[in-house]
C-alpha cells in the first residue's frame, strides 16, 4: 500500500488530542463508537489506495481534454468517483433519512485525509459536489432539495460553485453575470465565469451549478448578489434530465498542477435559453455562498496539508535507504557511505516538513472538531471561534505545505526535480492552495480588518483561554521550557493586536490593514506553536509509561517536531510584531511609476 498518511499519528490525533471518542454523548453521533469510526477509516483508507492513489500521476500526465464539444477524462476518474459516491462519502455527515451516516466532521475529515494524499485531482469532484449539495440542502426549497441533493449525493449529478468572473477575480462585489427573472418564476442567466473546477467533465450525467448573479435592476456592490441553481441539462422533480439549459463550455484552462480536475471557461445564456432558479432571498447570495466557500477554505487547508504530508513521507523514506556521503567527523575515506538521514541538514528539512505538515493537519482536525460541537451540541462559543480561525486554516496549511513540498525535493536533490518521484507534482499540486479560495493577502484582511473584532472580540478570547489551559497543562521538564517560551512570544501577538485595534479605531484602517500578511502569518504561527504544545503534552500523557520502542519513538518524535516549531519558527514574529506596531509604510508607500 502507498503510504498516505501515518496512521500512528492520525490515531493520536482522534482519540488523543481532539477526543473523538467523546463525540458518541452527543445524540446526533449516539448509534456510533470507536469501532465504526475505526472502519469508516479503514474503508476511506482501502478506497484512496485501491482506486485514487495509482492513477495519480496518470491524471496529471493525461489530463482532461476538449475537442470541441466534449471533454475527456481518463476512465480511472469514472472507477474512483463511483467507488466514493458507492461508499456514501458524498453524503456521510448528513441525516440518516438522507441516507447519510451522521458522520461527526472530524471522522469525515480525517477520511477526507486519506483521499487528499493519495490523489486531490480526482477527489476534488466529490468534495465539490458534497459542499454544492450542502448548500441546497440548507438553503433551497423542498422542490429544489427533492430535485437535486438525492442525485447529487448518490454520485449521478455533480456540483460546482461558479463565482469568478474574467474582469472581476476575487472581487465578487463588482460581478456582472446577470438574472432576469421570467414568468415561471425561474430566472434568465447571462454572463461568463472562469476558473471553475469541475464545471465541465465526462464523470457523471448532470452538472449543478451554482453561480451567482445581480437580479436585474438591482444594486451594485455585494448586496446586489442572489445565489442560483443552474444545471447543466434542465431538470425534472423527479431527477430525469430535459435538454440542454445553455450552459457551454468555452475552454479548459491548462494549471500548472491539479491538473486532473478541470479548470473551465463556462458560458451562460448564449443562447437566451439558460434558466437558474433562486436559492433562499434575493440579495443574499454571498451569503449562502460563504457556506460552502468556508466549507472549501477548511479543505484547501486539508488538502495543502495532506499534499505537503504526501511529500513529507516520500522524502522521508527516500533519506532512510538513499546512501551518500559520510558523517563530518568521520575522516576515513574508506567508511561505507550512511543513508543521507544521518546528515544534519536533511535531518532538519525533515523536521521542519513534519512540524509543518502534522501541525497543519491538526489545525485542520481542531476545525473539524469545532464544527461538531456547535453543530452536534449548539456551542455557539466553538462556531465564533471557528470563524476566527477560518482564515487560518485555509492559509497557514497553504502557505507552508508547498514549503514542505519544496524542502522535499531537495531532499532527494536532482531526483526530486523529476517526474520518475512523486513530489515534484506534489509541488506543483499545492501551489494552487495559496491561490484559491481566497489568497493570503485577502484572508489577512478578513483576519484583521473583521473576524478579531467581531462579537467584541470574543473569538479571541475564548482562543487565548484555550492556549493558557494548554500552558498550565505542560508540567513535564520536557515540556515547560517550550511553554514558557510559547507564553512569551503569545504576549508578544496579544500586544500587537492591541495596537492595531486602537489604530483601526482611530480611523486609519489603510495604516492598520497595510501589512495584514504578516499577521495572518503571525497568527499562524503562534495557533500551530499552541497544537504542537498541546500535542506534546498529550504525547507524554498518552506514551510516558508506555514499554513499546514505537510508542517511546512516536513521543519523542513529537516533543522534538514541538521543539523545533516553537524554538525556530515561532520566534520569526519578532520582527513581524516590530513591522505591525511601527506601522511599517514600505509596502503602502510604494508607488507605481516606482517600479
Amino acid at each position: 500500500m502507498t503510504q498516505l498518511i501515518n496512521d500512528k499519528d492520525l490515531n493520536f490525533l482522534l482519540y488523543d488530542v481532539f477526543k473523538a471518542q467523546e463525540l458518541i454523548q452527543f445524540p446526533r453521533f449516539a448509534e456510533h463508537d470507536v469501532e465504526t469510526f475505526n472502519s469508516i477509516l479503514e474503508t476511506a483508507h482501502g478506497i484512496a489506495n485501491d482506486f485514487f492513489a495509482p492513477h495519480n500521476a496518470k491524471a496529471d500526465h493525461d489530463e482532461p481534454s476538449f475537442d470541441g464539444k466534449t471533454v475527456t477524462t481518463i476512465a480511472e476518474v469514472k472507477t474512483a468517483w463511483k467507488q466514493f459516491a458507492d461508499a456514501g462519502l458524498l453524503c456521510a455527515q448528513h441525516e440518516y433519512e438522507l441516507g447519510g451516516m451522521q458522520l461527526p466532521t472530524l471522522i469525515n475529515m480525517a477520511a477526507n485525509a486519506y483521499f487528499m494524499s493519495a490523489n486531490p485531482s480526482t477527489v476534488a469532484y466529490s468534495f465539490l459536489t458534497a459542499a454544492a449539495a450542502n448548500v441546497i440542502q440548507a438553503f433551497g426549497t423542498t422542490e429544489q432539495k427533492n430535485t437535486f441533493v438525492p442525485h447529487m449525493f448518490r454520485g449521478r449529478f455533480s456540483g460546482t460553485m461558479a463565482l469568478t468572473e474574467p474582469d472581476v477575480g476575487s472581487s465578487l462585489g463588482d460581478l456582472t453575470t446577470k438574472a432576469i427573472p421570467l414568468a415561471d418564476g425561474s430566472y434568465s442567466i447571462k454572463g461568463q465565469k472562469m476558473f471553475i473546477s469541475g464545471g465541465d467533465q465526462d464523470i457523471t450525467e448532470n452538472i449543478v451549478h451554482l453561480v451567482l448573479a445581480r437580479i436585474q435592476d438591482a444594486p451594485q456592490g455585494v448586496k446586489g448578489i442572489s445565489l442560483f441553481i443552474v444545471p447543466k441539462f434542465k431538470t425534472h422533480a423527479d431527477g430525469t434530465l430535459g435538454e440542454h439549459n445553455d450552459v457551454h463550455l468555452a475552454g479548459l484552462l491548462h494549471k500548472m498542477g491539479y491538473r486532473g480536475t478541470t479548470s473551465t471557461v463556462l458560458s451562460f445564456g448564449e443562447h437566451e435559453q439558460c434558466h437558474g432558479y433562486l436559492i433562499g432571498e434575493a440579495g443574499s447570495g454571498l451569503k449562502y455562498m460563504f457556506k460552502m466557500m468556508n466549507e472549501a477554505r477548511v479543505g484547501v487547508g486539508l488538502g495543502a496539508a495532506m499534499i505537503g504530508y504526501r511529500g513529507y513521507l516520500e522524502s522521508l523514506e527516500y533519506a532512510k535507504n538513499r546512501p551518500q556521503g559520510r558523517i563530518v567527523s568521520d575522516k576515513n575515506p574508506a567508511a561505507k557511505p550512511v543513508n543521507i538521514i544521518q546528515h544534519t541538514d536533511v535531518k532538519r528539512m525533515l523536521l521542519a516538513q513534519k512540524s509543518y505538515v502534522e501541525g497543519a493537519l491538526a489545525l485542520c482536525l481542531f476545525a473539524a472538531r469545532l464544527i461538531d460541537e456547535h453543530q452536534a451540541n449548539q456551542n455557539e462559543d466553538a462556531a465564533i471561534l471557528l470563524d476566527l480561525i477560518t482564515p487560518v486554516v485555509k492559509s497557514f496549511p497553504s502557505a507552508y505545505g508547498p514549503k514542505a513540498n519544496d524542502l522535499a525535493i531537495q531532499v532527494l536533490g536532482g531526483a526530486g526535480y523529476t517526474r520518475e518521484y512523486p513530489i515534484e507534482q506534489c509541488y506543483r499540486d499545492n501551489r494552487l492552495n495559496p491561490i484559491h479560495e481566497g489568497t493570503f493577502g485577502i484572508q489577512s484582511l478578513d483576519l484583521l480588518g473583521r473576524k478579531l473584532w467581531q462579537h467584541n472580540s470574543k473569538g479571541l478570547i475564548l482562543l487565548m483561554q484555550r492556549m493558557q489551559n494548554t500552558i498550565a497543562e505542560a508540567q513535564d521538564e520536557r515540556v515547560k521550557p517550550l511553554a514558557a517560551l510559547f507564553q512569551k512570544h503569545l504576549a508578544i501577538v496579544q500586544a500587537t493586536t492591541q495596537r492595531l485595534g486602537k489604530v483601526l479605531i482611530q480611523g486609519q484602517v489603510d495604516q492598520a490593514l497595510a501589512n495584514s500578511a504578516l499577521y495572518l502569518d503571525m497568527m499562524g504561527k503562534v495557533i500551530i506553536s499552541w497544537l504542537w504544545l498541546d500535542m506534546a503534552n498529550k504525547a507524554v500523557a498518552t506514551f510516558q509509561q508506555s514499554e513499546l520502542e514505537e510508542d517511546q519513538n512516536f513521543m519523542a518524535g513529537k516533543l522534538q517536531a514541538a521543539q523545533y516549531f516553537i524554538r525556530w519558527e515561532l520566534p520569526e514574529i519578532e520582527h513581524q510584531a516590530q513591522l505591525l506596531n511601527e506601522l511599517d509604510d514600505t509596502c503602502l508607500n510604494m508607488q507605481e511609476s516606482w517600479f
